[in-house]
């Protein structure tokens, strides 16, 4: 159906951004425009494609998102009377998204050829266009850092799962294993029961149980010294008729015993009583050293969660005086698996300074961004520094890292919103722009020293109290 451009005119003129035009500059637009219906799910825009029109929603609604290539997650929509698309000013070039109808819709669009005479003819609307163009950049703005807040989430997320998951799976395969362990020894204390053995013979396997590991503590094996002992121990257990000989050895070995000791329990017991003597002492050591694996793995979970709930700040209040040093260690532990696989960590604190004052959860972004970051320019591989200092009525914190260096032509820009050297769909170029603005809202500042080998970020706050 055709729309005629005094019907058109007056569907403008109900628009705010052309409200305050004359009826004759409304008039003259609507005669410059071209109207356009699209049913629902029909193309409206395609992404990548040359962005040369003004897009006037006059009726239903039109959503937006990447269908091709790399999708980035972004997502846009608009209703009637909405203006988007090419304006005067913009620096757009191509449209980023596919656009769709979501309902049946009617739009009105204008060629780029025809700005510079509507700007001449009508230059009020030309503020009005640059604020819808503001409007569209704070949004986009809004959207790209929560994305980069859930791209940051997703990171640790994955990398807290992973560092979860080790502890975890070693504390189920102990708890399985120890299961076995004490059937072994119940089993073989049930035949050493039904034996006609001395008190003294009794007291004897009762001290090398309890006290074994005190008087023996664990000794570090390389592999063929380990596998050496293994074989030796196994060749003598079979010598003396002990029943599952090699699979006995490896808990003798881990648990400090030698061919002495097994030499000294043979000169005290028959065969068949040393097969169930050297059974229940083995079940005893491999409980002992089970449950030492459950208490590291329990313990290294619970020092994850604790890590979680200080890094963000659960149950504390917004603003509290803090030790920059446990954020940063938080921070640290957060990260560690991706630290873990080729970066040195050197941390050089001087826990002498006094707290500050500030949003913890929010430094700890900082130096989540900044460690990210060191990561990402060593590849994963190098040597990070994180130092803390004490200047005048100022804490100093600097994040160090090996790499290439930053090139001089790209320095002065690193803080800028949107600006990022990593590839497309890697980061949203915010993530030095959120430090800055971080660390303005805390009254102090950051710079950056580059060259090859060396990169230095360095945060200054106020001590709390300070001026």
């Amino acid at each position: 159906m055709e729309t005629s451009t005094a019907a058109l005119a007056e569907q403008l003129a109900a628009i705010p951004v052309f409200s305050d035009l004359s009826p004759e500059d409304v008039s003259w637009l609507a005669s410059k425009m071209e109207v356009a219906h699209f049913a629902p799910g029909e193309v409206v825009t395609l992404e990548d494609s040359p962005a040369d029109r003004m897009i006037v929603i006059l009726e239903g609604e039109i959503a937006g998102r990447r269908e091709h290539g790399h999708r980035d997650a972004r997502t846009f929509s608009a209703g009637a009377g909405r203006v988007t698309g090419m304006l005067p000013f913009s620096r757009l070039t191509h449209f980023p998204l596919t656009t769709r109808a979501m309902s049946p819709v009617r739009i009105a669009f204008l060629h780029v050829s025809h700005f510079p005479e509507i700007l001449e003819r009508a230059p009020a609307l030309g503020s009005r266009l640059v604020g819808v163009m503001a409007d569209r950049i704070r949004e986009m703005t809004k959207a790209d850092q929560q994305l980069e807040k859930l791209m940051a989430l997703g990171k640790l997320s994955a990398g807290l799962a992973h560092e979860l998951n080790n502890p975890a799976s070693a504390v189920r395969n102990a708890a399985v294993n120890l299961q076995q362990a004490v059937r072994a020894l119940r089993t073989a204390g049930l035949h050493l029961d039904n034996r006609p053995l001395a008190a003294e013979d009794r007291v004897v396997l009762a001290r090398i149980e309890c006290d074994w590991s005190k008087d023996h503590p664990p000794v570090a094996l390389d592999s063929l010294e380990r596998s050496d002992r293994e074989e030796a121990i196994g060749d003598w257990l079979e010598e003396h008729r002990v029943r599952d000989a090699r699979q006995l050895a490896p808990g003798l070995v881990d648990a400090g015993c030698d061919l002495d000791t097994l030499h000294s329990l043979s000169e005290r017991f028959d065969d068949e009583t040393l097969a169930d003597a050297v059974t229940r002492l083995t079940a005893s050591f491999t409980i002992n050293h089970l449950v030492e694996q459950i208490e590291s793995g329990t313990s290294r979970m619970a020092d994850l969660v604790r890590a979680i709930k200080q890094y963000t700040y659960m149950d504390q209040s917004t603003e509290q005086e803090i030790d920059v040093h446990e954020g940063l260690e938080n921070t640290l532990i957060m990260l560690h698996y991706r630290l873990k696989y080729g970066v040195s960590v050197i941390r050089e604190y001087d826990r002498s300074i006094p707290p500050i004052c500030a949003h913890g959860s929010e430094l700890n972004q900082v130096w989540t961004n900044l460690i990210d970051n060191a990561i990402d320019a060593m590849n994963g591989r190098g040597e990070l520094v994180v130092r803390t200092a004490p200047e005048v009525g100022r804490l100093l914190v600097e994040i160090r890292d090996s790499g290439p260096g930053i090139p001089p032509e790209i320095r002065s820009r690193i803080f800028e919103p949107f600006f990022t050297t990593k590839p497309v769909g890697e980061g949203t170029g915010l993530g030095l722009d959120t430090v800055y603005h971080i660390v303005q809202r805390h009254h102090g500042e950051v710079r950056v020293d580059s060259e090859p080998g060396r990169t230095s970020f360095q945060v200054r706050l106020p001590f709390a109290g300070a001026s």
